[in-house]
């Protein structure tokens, strides 16, 4: 597994390194956003740790630029905890958000996270299990998703979502269930960033954000997928 990791700040790279190489990835390290983008655009990485605070171009323009050609796991690292950044980072495809000072065990557990999470929803089974509704079909066998035969480009994550959503049309999922579901989590206060992965969702299906035809917004409660529109 090869982790892409880009920090300027060389005392923090090299211990993420140790950790991750210990627990056997292969790391290739950027202290610059320059060369980042050269690596992103020639290379092929299982899983990114981005720092948003990089002294040319920042994590969050890396991590858009990955985004337009792969959908492997992105992690932002950053010394800044205020909402904004984080939902700034959430909405251009991050899948998840590690604020400075951190504990490198709980670094590496994200990390590990991520990458079983996304080959569980990118292996292929033989036996299909589709699920269809109203134009949305949903193949939980080879993880794949698209709208009236248009294929959506989901992540891990937001494919995560649907998918518990489809399985459970016709009923509210609550927020915490939806997190804790798809991110292996404990839900304490992440309403922020299941919305605004949901909201990433509905821009890929093309929906009206005040009138979404597929998911439902259940205030103070969670998310649902009518069987039938």
């Amino acid at each position: 597994m090869r982790i892409f990791l880009v920090d300027d700040e060389k005392e923090i790279a090299d211990l993420i390194e140790l950790y991750l190489k210990n627990a056997g990835f292969d790391v290739i390290k950027c202290s610059d956003g320059k060369t980042a983008l050269e690596k992103i655009r020639t290379e092929i990485f299982d899983l990114a740790i981005l720092d948003v605070m990089l002294p040319d171009v920042d994590g969050f323009t890396l991590c858009s630029e990955i985004r337009k050609k792969y959908n492997f796991p992105v992690i932002m690292l950053t010394a800044r905890t205020s909402d904004e950044d984080k939902i700034s980072g959430l909405t251009l495809g991050a899948d998840d958000y590690v604020t400075k000072p951190f504990n490198p065990l709980e670094l590496l557990a994200r990390v590990k996270a991520q990458i079983r999470r996304f080959y569980q929803y990118n292996t292929t089974d033989t036996a299909e299990d589709i699920i269809e509704i109203s134009g949305l079909l949903v193949n939980t066998s080879t993880h794949t998703c698209s709208l009236y035969g248009e294929d959506l480009d989901l992540t891990p994550i937001e494919f995560g979502i649907i998918s518990l959503l489809c399985k459970n049309a016709g009923k509210v999922v609550s927020t915490q269930e939806l997190f804790e579901t798809v991110w292996e989590e404990k839900y304490l206060d992440s309403s922020n960033t299941v919305m605004v992965h949901i909201r990433r969702i509905r821009e890929k299906m093309h929906e009206k954000p005040k009138n979404p035809k597929f998911i439902k917004t259940v205030w103070g409660v969670g998310y649902k997928i009518e069987k039938d529109h």
